[in-house]
């Protein structure tokens, strides 16, 4: 292998720099693990030949020991060194703080025109008064909405962190019930269109469950591991708990402005909003309007969930490497980095995800407006367009929740952490591990279930309240598929650390699986007991 010099010990190299030795015999030759890294024993992370190491240790390790020194633990800072600390992707940053500073000024316009009009859009919970567009009933509706996603997604997290072996049969089971039950529902109510889509996820729930089951085993010892390590390290679930109530936060104010901008822009001759304060009414800058606050809305909460991981894949990720020696103020500098010199790259991430999100939104607005039209061949277009725009978003999500926990760690730029991620675990065969995991799926299922449940309430509140704007049934899948985006965003938020911590085991276990092996033994046992094929694996 041709020499390189860094000057940092603590940077991995480039993937394509690694080498390990083949086997040699069994797996374990004279009670030393037969895939040996090429550097020595010296630094603390090698293998038990002392030859002259050709390049750096593919893992963060701290050049001393500070106890020896009498100094006490390292922080996060030194025990992860940026090796030349900058601002990543900073136009990404700022994009997204402009995006922001946009979406307050259309957020205090709209709210300025809704209340110098709230008697017409306030005529008691139904808002009789307001036969033109969304009106309180509707600000109701959405407070409703979040209480329930806030409770759901709790129930959801505390259900992972006490039942860690029965989660995944949770999930699947109550995801299949509720969807059953709710296209009885549809089709008791005569919404056949509706009715029959739900079946049909249904049936795809059921097909995908069954063959999950020989994955479940694996799926669920690293889901206790994950629980395991946040009860002891870090403030894991304190993170958790603040995002989640931002991120409700934030979507209240986002429901809100939804709201406002139908009551100031709707055109009708009896909506005096549109006298009131900057601009005219129109259906266009209804439309426009809601483009942007949507995108924003998805952008600004994708970008509260992937800062949540980066901080919550610091603790891990010293976990991990670290274990013996474990740094001290390891979420404050974790969220120090996120907030800084990662905040373009996790801005970037986020923007990918936010406009696939936008396109998923616009497909499941016109099924449900397909569906209300009885229109069965436009449903299933949709649904269609929708599943592909699904596979799109799960493939970006799939890199993004791998490349922030590098960008976690070692501070690298968006594009050049996800493709070093990639090629790394694809070169170790971390991503046959990461295949067989089923927590990823998992979550989504149980963030998918908290959706539907908003999804439903908001529809069954309409038609028990029949307002008087929707008299025809129009706004119905309007407010159907943003209170489905609130309960999904949400849930999202509130499990990302159940996630983050294992993402972080396994991109950790691809830059140095010798640690793996060496510092966590327990869990390494248990891994081959439950996925033998994972020896192969972890050395490909």
């Amino acid at each position: 292998m041709a020499s390189a010099s860094y000057s940092n010990p603590q940077q991995p190299p480039p993937p394509e720099s690694y080498q390990m030795q083949p086997p040699q015999g069994g797996y374990y030759n004279n009670n030393q693990p037969q895939y040996q890294p090429p550097y020595n024993n010296n630094n603390g992370y090698g293998g038990p030949q002392n030859q002259p190491p050709p390049g750096p240790p593919p893992g963060p390790v701290p050049p001393v020991d500070p106890k020896a020194n009498g100094y006490g633990a390292p922080t996060f800072d030194q025990a992860f060194t940026i090796q030349k600390p900058k601002w990543n992707d900073l136009w990404a940053g700022i994009l997204f703080l402009i995006v922001c500073a946009g979406f307050a000024a259309v957020s205090g316009i709209a709210i300025q025109g809704y209340a110098a009009t709230r008697r017409v859009n306030s005529g008691g919970i139904n808002g009789q008064l307001n036969t033109f567009s969304l009106t309180t009933h509707t600000i109701w509706l959405f407070f409703w909405v979040l209480l329930t996603a806030i409770i759901l997604s709790w129930v959801y997290v505390w259900l992972a962190r006490m039942f860690t072996k029965q989660f995944i049969w949770i999930t699947g089971i109550l995801n299949i019930i509720f969807g059953l039950a709710t296209a009885i529902y549809m089709l008791y109510r005569k919404y056949y269109s509706g009715g029959i889509v739900f079946l049909v996820f249904v049936g795809f729930l059921i097909f995908a469950f069954i063959t999950w089951i020989p994955r479940i085993p694996f799926s669920a010892l690293m889901l206790k591991t994950s629980v395991d390590v946040s009860k002891k390290y870090g403030h894991v679930y304190m993170v958790s708990a603040i995002g989640g109530f931002l991120a409700t936060a934030f979507a209240a104010w986002y429901s809100v402005t939804l709201v406002a901008v139908y009551v100031k822009y709707e055109p009708s001759a009896n909506n005096p909003a549109c006298r009131q304060g900057a601009g005219g009414c129109g259906q266009g800058k209804v439309i426009g309007l809601l483009v942007f606050i949507t995108f924003a809305a998805y952008w600004i909460s994708e970008w509260f969930k992937n800062t949540i991981h980066t901080t919550i894949s610091g603790v891990y990720g010293s976990w991990y490497f670290n274990s013996k020696n474990y740094p001290k103020g390891v979420t404050r500098g974790a969220l120090r980095r996120s907030l800084t010199y990662s905040f373009g790259s996790i801005s970037l991430g986020s923007l990918v995800v936010a406009i696939i999100n936008c396109l998923r939104q616009l497909c499941s607005i016109g099924q449900q407006s397909a569906a209300a039209e009885g229109d069965i061949f436009q449903t299933i277009i949709w649904c269609f367009v929708g599943c592909l725009v699904g596979i799109l978003d799960w493939a970006v999500q799939f890199i993004n929740r791998y490349a922030f926990s590098h960008i976690a760690l070692y501070g690298k730029a968006y594009i050049p952490a996800a493709k070093d991620t990639w090629t790394l675990m694809k070169d170790r065969g971390i991503d046959a591990l990461v295949n067989e995991c089923l927590i990823g799926p998992v979550l989504s299922m149980g963030a998918t279930f908290v959706a539907y449940a908003c999804a439903l309430l908001s529809y069954v509140y309409m038609v028990w309240t029949h307002p008087a704007y929707n008299s025809t049934g129009a706004y119905t899948p309007v407010v159907v598929a943003f209170s489905f985006l609130i309960g999904l965003q949400i849930c999202n938020v509130f499990t990302t650390p159940l996630s983050s911590g294992i993402d972080t085991i396994f991109v950790a276990a691809a830059w140095d699986p010798e640690v793996m092996m060496r510092d966590h033994p327990d869990l390494y046992h248990q891994m081959v007991q439950v996925y033998p094929h994972v020896q192969q694996a972890i050395h490909a």
